[in-house]
């Protein structure tokens, strides 16, 4: 009791607290404790042995201006509502459908956003003894079952999603490791199918369904080994991300079926994968503790970031707060407020205007693009992580311009062992988002990995480094620790993406990752030849050291923004939205965080837009 008082009022210091707000650069998240859905008893859910909560959101666009619905599922339990975000409190004594299922519970969810109205709306749900219904909620119909018998798969289905652009196309994930293409239209047979091979490759197959009349599934999928955790289509619906237990991150040409890239965890399965706005770049999320953003023009490993104790459930694109920046790089010397305006102005840009910016090519030009890309991820340690992807990661090769030389580089060796530095990417004369680089075209980026010793050093390194160990000295590898707001360096470093730009290698095997020591010591020699393996991608001490799997000090370590615990459980939805963001935890509790400026929104403040913050 004492807690979740000391919780409300913001106050205490105790490290099990559980956060109501946070605060960024834009100004603050506010927790809206009159906006959580829950079943409508308000119980907390006895999560044990039951499947991740999921929500899925969609808006029928409807006449009253409130046309966002939300589906979220908990236990055997699956429940539909009309959501009112930030505008006002729930109510949860009227769902507008709620199913409960026997002998099965389900385990995702998805609409079909194309034909959502305000009469109609189609939901896929999975479940976990393999089967997929599509359902309306709306209308109280259940329209069709699929692999009702068993006959197509018997493993829990992990992920579904409508086909980007399609009314009738969806695709389904199992625990087996296989991925099936449905159409609506098709029956399912009442016999196994009969499959043709149609394509294989590295760790991969894909057959038809061989029957004379057209049934479903109309593809089989076969992916990597172990289950296939989670999927994603790129923003154009070309491309097909999928993560799986064996550790890898496959990219697929989703038409043509063939393999686009690869990459490998650095311990353990990957459980989470998502898209940036623009598809350049992708984040997966696992059992590492890490998150990872890949490049998808340059099919390698960019960053990581370290700030989870536990597994990584969920990682989103912040569609919202990605901004790009066309001015000259100028110097702000402003107040705090004025840079938070500045700021909260750059990230009003809609998601399709996002896209379409970032995907400028501005070589010629003389005002460079400069870009800011904002990720969330939430993990089993209840916590919800903010990240920041800035340019000096993404374009580590391109000169730095004349704002950022004030920027404090730690200096490779003068950290003492065990320290955790901190070093922010634009530092206190910089507004962070123009470093002077270019929006590359696909050729334009070395193929080099970055490493911290192609940064200037600056005169004040010692003492940064000094300032940051003691700033940061609550965590691990990643460790931000809540006290480094409280220090001085915040005010420069954390306004933006913080780094860890030191070279760790004295120390690798010592502290570089707390389990390290399950994959053995690697000698450095053993597999430093940047090849793509083939036969052996599945041995851990042959890709560590790849362009598959880079070394911990072979790639940039990014820091959380923030790092707060949310939740008493552990978390299982982070979803952006244009006002607000929401989470979700096993207790089957979806919380409404409102952003900065937006707590009390009138209903005629807010646009009729795709909920899901994705850009078709």
């Amino acid at each position: 009791m004492l807690i979740s008082k000391m919780a409300a009022e913001g106050g205490g210091k105790e490290m099990n607290e559980i956060k109501t707000q946070f605060t960024t650069r834009e100004g603050v998240y506010k927790l809206l404790t009159h906006s959580e859905y829950s079943r409508p008893n308000r119980v907390p859910f006895n999560s044990q042995g039951s499947n991740p909560v999921k929500v899925s959101f969609v808006n029928v666009n409807d006449q009253s201006g409130n046309g966002d619905r939300i589906c979220f599922n908990v236990g055997r339990e699956l429940y539909f509502y009309i959501y009112k975000g930030v505008r006002k409190a729930a109510d949860l004594s009227k769902p507008i459908d709620k199913r409960i299922y026997k002998g099965t519970q389900p385990t995702c969810h998805d609409f079909n956003h194309l034909t959502a109205t305000a009469e109609s709306v189609s939901l896929l749900v999975g479940f976990s003894a393999g089967q997929v219904q599509l359902i309306d909620p709306i209308k109280k119909e259940t329209s069709k079952l699929f692999n009702e018998e068993r006959l197509i798969d018997k493993s829990r289905v992990t992920c579904v999603k409508w086909v980007p652009g399609s009314e009738s196309l969806f695709l389904v994930s199992h625990a087996s490791g296989s991925m099936y293409l449905y159409n609506v239209e098709h029956t399912c047979g009442t016999t196994a199918p009969h499959y043709q091979l149609l394509k294989q490759g590295d760790n991969y197959s894909v057959h038809t369904c061989k029957s004379k009349s057209t049934r479903n599934p109309l593809l089989k999928w076969t992916v990597g080994e172990g289950a296939l955790n989670e999927f994603a289509f790129s923003p154009d619906g070309k491309f097909l991300a999928c993560v799986s237990q064996d550790g890898f991150l496959r990219v697929f040409n989703f038409d043509a079926v063939e393999l686009h890239g690869t990459m490998k965890s650095y311990f353990g399965g990957l459980l989470c994968v998502c898209w940036s706005p623009d598809g350049k770049y992708i984040v997966a999320g696992g059992e590492d503790d890490l998150v990872t953003v890949w490049s998808f023009l340059d099919c390698r490993v960019i960053a990581r970031g370290h700030g989870h104790k536990s597994w990584v459930s969920v990682v989103a694109f912040d569609h919202y707060t990605t901004s790009v920046e066309e001015s000259d790089p100028m110097e702000f010397s402003g107040s705090d407020e004025d840079f938070q305006d500045q700021m909260i102005h750059f990230g009003r840009d809609r998601a399709n205007s996002t896209q379409s910016r970032l995907s400028k090519r501005n070589s010629t030009d003389s005002r460079p693009v400069s870009v800011t890309y904002r990720f969330g991820s939430v993990g089993q340690d209840t916590q919800l992580c903010l990240w920041d992807l800035t340019e000096d990661i993404l374009f580590p090769h391109l000169p730095l311009s004349r704002t950022r030389t004030h920027t404090n580089v730690m200096n490779a060796t003068s950290p003492p062992a065990g320290a955790t530095v901190v070093a922010g990417t634009p530092s206190n004369a910089t507004n962070g988002n123009n470093s002077g680089a270019n929006t590359p075209g696909t050729n334009s980026l070395s193929t080099t990995l970055p490493r911290s010793n192609s940064l200037p050093h600056s005169a004040g390194t010692t003492a940064t480094a000094n300032s940051a160990n003691k700033a940061g000295s609550g965590g691990g590898i990643g460790g931000i620790g809540s006290g480094i707001m409280d220090s001085a360096i915040a005010t420069g470093v954390s306004k933006f993406a913080t780094l860890s730009l030191h070279d760790r290698k004295e120390r690798h095997h010592e502290k570089d990752h707390k389990r390290n020591h399950s994959m053995g010591h690697i000698s450095s020699k053993s597999s430093d030849k940047l090849n793509l393996l083939t036969k052996t991608k599945t041995d851990p001490a042959k890709t560590l050291g790849t362009l598959l799997c880079p070394r911990m000090e072979d790639v940039p370590l990014l820091e959380p923004l923030i790092c707060k615990k949310i939740a008493h459980e552990r978390l299982t939805v982070l979803i952006f939205l244009e006002d607000c963001l929401v989470t979700a935890c096993q207790e089957g509790f979806i919380c409404t965080w409102a952003r900065p400026g937006k707590v009390g929104l009138l209903s005629s403040q807010n646009q009729a837009s795709s909920p899901s913050g994705t850009v078709v």
